[in-house]
């Protein structure tokens, strides 16, 4: 089974005896270069036996191998390739000697058919829902990693990958360096505890949902115990948590376009730091500061703090997008907040989405 869509494109393409579809099914998609070690020759050319020539291997993201820690790999496109090739009697080997292999000519007036067909299908675009059917599928493992899944939507990468990079080793140690001053292992270890603990959500607004969450439940307990003849245990839990205005605008919104039901209520926001938390992993793996034994260790505790705040994908959804817009939007309700609510309807909207397809808990 073809681990992504790519993959698939390819395989089909080549059934079909189809050249352009072949280039067609990875000219808006990012390819790998494998990136040289210390002493070694700057790109990876070798002798292939299956063309008898020179080529130049390049893999498409659902054939990386496993995660290594001295393997890396160079973010690259058809279009980038085509410009910088560097002779033209050696032929572009994709994912070779693998079932999705595609080895294509390289001589100018093939180069200038991969310009022309990554310029009419564009580079990929953000906000996509993608699944690596190599990667975990169901367990705690994807649940887990599904709490990471409004970030990769949000780059179209798999939501379910926890592998060799994110984007590319170099782009995911700029990420973690300049949103997160994470630049070794030690201020990496340092923020995921941080984001497993809730620190960086917005404090007012997730202490007030707290108290009202906490109210609500007083209620509904002291409205059992008034049936059985208790009514004063429900007026000492009838308070009402003062909310900030702005949590109360967003609220509303939500229930006109859908992200609560007509008497729902967010209950935390923690979920915006969880989020960020499985993906400081999936990042963090990638700039080789962490092993994958401790990723999924990391990405498993981020599933169970879900769990304890959380009753379903619905709340945590909810409580994401309010977290989201509370920390980026500000109440312009722009285009972030157009952006979350993609994010949120792709997420619980899509039947491939692991929001619909796994169990909460």
């Amino acid at each position: 089974m073809p681990p992504t869509e790519t993959e698939r494109r390819l395989c089909e393409a080549t059934a079909r005896g189809d050249w352009n579809g072949q280039i067609a099914a990875i000219a808006g998609e990012d390819l790998y270069l494998a990136a040289p070690q210390q002493g070694q020759d700057p790109l990876p050319v070798y002798d292939d036996p299956a063309t008898g020539g020179k080529c130049l291997p390049v893999l498409t993201r659902g054939m990386l191998p496993p995660w290594q820690p001295q393997q890396l790999f160079d973010r690259v496109t058809l279009e980038e390739l085509a410009q910088d090739w560097p002779h033209d009697q050696w032929l572009l080997a994709v994912n070779p000697a693998t079932p999705a292999a595609v080895y294509l000519a390289a001589t100018p007036a093939h180069r200038a058919t991969w310009t022309a067909m990554r310029a009419h299908y564009g580079v990929r675009p953000g906000g996509l829902l993608a699944t690596h059917y190599g990667g975990p599928l169901t367990g705690p493992l994807a649940q887990g990693l599904a709490c990471g899944a409004p970030l990769a939507v949000h780059h179209s990468v798999p939501w379910n990958e926890l592998g060799t990079l994110f984007l590319d080793p170099a782009t995911d140690a700029r990420t973690l360096h300049e949103q997160w001053s994470v630049t070794d292992p030690a201020t990496w270890q340092q923020r995921l505890a941080q984001l497993l603990a809730g620190q960086f959500v917005p404090a007012p607004a997730e202490a007030a949902l707290r108290r009202r969450a906490g109210t609500d439940k007083g209620t509904a307990n002291a409205d059992a115990k008034e049936r059985e003849g208790t009514a004063d245990a429900a007026q000492a839990d009838a308070q009402v948590a003062e909310l900030p205005e702005l949590v109360t605008r967003y609220e509303d919104r939500f229930r006109t376009d859908g992200l609560l039901p007509p008497d729902g209520r967010v209950v935390s926001v923690l979920a915006l730091d969880l989020v960020h938390a499985v993906n400081l992993v999936r990042w963090g793996l990638s700039a080789r500061l962490c092993a994958p034994q401790q990723a999924e260790q990391a990405v498993l505790e981020a599933g169970a703090r879900a769990r304890e705040g959380y009753g379903s994908w619905e709340e945590f959804a909810a409580g994401y997008a309010l977290g989201r817009l509370l920390a980026y939007d500000q109440g312009w309700f722009g285009p972030q907040y157009a952006e979350t609510l993609h994010l949120h309807r792709t997420l619980t909207q899509d039947p491939a989405s692991p929001w619909r397809a796994l169990p909460f808990a």
